[in-house]
């Protein structure tokens, strides 16, 4: 399964995780989302289109920094 993984700087706590995970969990073709909070990055799972994932972390209110290195 294609995976998409993105450094998001701003993740700093729980809230952080739930409130992403909720808003890229809405996105077609989203299989599974995973926040670390210590990594502070986002990894989804599925067909989902990148674009499409930054700016639902964007309405959640984080800044995608890029993809995860």
């Amino acid at each position: 399964m294609p995976t998409l993984t993105f450094d998001v700087p701003e993740i700093s706590c729980g809230h952080c995780k739930s409130a992403i995970e909720s808003e890229v969990a809405g996105v077609p073709g989203v299989a599974r989302v995973e926040v670390d909070i210590e990594g502070r990055t986002v990894r989804v799972e599925g067909s989902a289109d990148a674009g499409a994932v930054v700016a639902a972390i964007e309405e959640a209110g984080y800044d995608v920094a890029g993809p995860a290195t």
